[in-house]
């Protein structure tokens, strides 16, 4: 029997051995109240320390900017109503892309029906959106502007650090938020030449545990808090720390490595995999050869995405359906790019780790060969 081939990382990873050791230590050891001013609470309250302290030197911020939180989601929905509401004396102007995460969209939907004028711009063809785009939708009166650094269905790179100059060079009241979600752990970040204000990043993403998020706000700037109480984490994100899940990411974050070298052998595999699965004849590739090799969006035109995901999982292979929800619409990512309804329809991400080998893209490629032709059989 074949072993499994996980190839569904932008939804989430297996957490790793260092993560799930900090968990057992936490949840055993140093299960104090992190607030309690007694020694055993301060003890958790170093684990959570010791963890800002490596995510500071990661992304070369300052400890006092970074905020744990409960998810990446909650972290884009506190920047995003945080920043809304904190600003919306200074203009009601919100400028992002329709390619963003739900998180994302549905939030800033919420401000639109607030009163909030949104204005969305669209991708080019390789999925990345247009500095002259860019150009024309941040104005005087921007007061947010929400752009993700990698696309979570095509791994395409969005250009935050040019946005932040256009809304320098404009001189508009705007605050830049960048869910970086997608990018975090697998390309180099540094959020001081990023140019950015608020960003997000999620723990699950990198070998992590779920349920742990990461909210960077820099210093100078105020948003309003979402989640009120007894003023943890600086006031920003009320409600006792979890520690276990706190150290656990810090556990994530030591196994990562040299995320530069992960990058360029992530960039071997990634070509790899784009050249097997061209070499079937039936594969399309709809991800450009400049997104982040982490990512690799297909489609294979002629049956549907939902399809093939079942047919592979029975055969030990996942990977993710382009789809966007349960009704069976196709993914909005690939529809705002331009491309045609059956691609759309038959698209397939595939997302890898750093522990994913070509051996995985051999048992992916001979998966796709088998569901193609016995679903073509079934067909006729």
């Amino acid at each position: 029997m074949k072993k499994m081939v996980y190839l569904d990382n932008s939804a989430t990873t297996m957490p790793c051995e260092a993560a799930i050791q900090n968990i057992n230590y936490a949840l055993n050891k140093v299960w104090g109240n992190p607030s309690s001013l007694y020694d055993f609470g301060f003890k958790a309250q170093l684990l959570i320390d010791d963890t800002r302290k490596t995510l500071s030197s990661m992304l070369k911020c300052r400890e006092d900017e970074l905020y744990f939180v409960g998810s990446g989601t909650e972290g884009n929905n506190t920047a995003i109503l945080g920043a809304a509401y904190a600003r919306r004396k200074r203009g009601k102007r919100i400028v992002t892309t329709a390619i963003e995460h739900p998180s994302v969209l549905e939030t800033v939907k919420r401000l639109e029906n607030d009163g909030f004028e949104v204005v969305t711009i669209k991708p080019q063809e390789n999925g990345a959106v247009g500095i002259d785009q860019l150009k024309n939708a941040i104005t005087k009166d921007t007061i947010l502007v929400s752009i993700m650094l990698v696309n979570n269905e095509t791994g395409a790179v969005q250009p935050v650090r040019e946005a932040s100059r256009i809304i320098k060079d404009v001189g508009a009241p705007a605050l830049l938020h960048c869910d970086g979600v997608q990018a975090f752990g697998k390309m180099p970040i540094n959020l001081s030449e990023l140019g950015v204000d608020l960003f997000t990043a999620s723990g699950h993403k990198i070998h992590g545990p779920k349920g742990i998020g990461i909210l960077y706000i820099k210093k100078g700037v105020t948003i309003k808090p979402l989640i009120t109480g007894g003023g943890q984490e600086k006031n920003m994100r009320s409600g006792t720390e979890s520690v276990p899940l706190i150290y656990g990411l810090k556990g994530a974050l030591d196994s990562l490595g040299n995320i530069n070298e992960n990058l360029k052998s992530q960039r071997e595999l990634w070509q790899y995999a784009k050249d097997t699965l061209l070499d079937t004849s039936f594969v399309t590739i709809n991800s450009s050869d400049d997104a982040l090799p982490y990512i690799l969006n297909v489609s294979v035109q002629g049956y549907r995405s939902e399809t093939l995901l079942h047919f592979l999982e029975s055969l030990g292979v996942y990977v993710s359906s382009g789809s966007a929800c349960a009704k069976g619409e196709g993914s909005y990512v690939l529809r705002e790019m331009g491309l045609s309804n059956p691609r759309v329809d038959s698209a397939l991400r595939i997302s890898f780790s750093r522990f994913n080998t070509k051996e995985d893209v051999d048992q992916l490629k001979q998966a796709l060969i088998t569901a193609t032709q016995k679903l073509r059989r079934s067909i006729k």
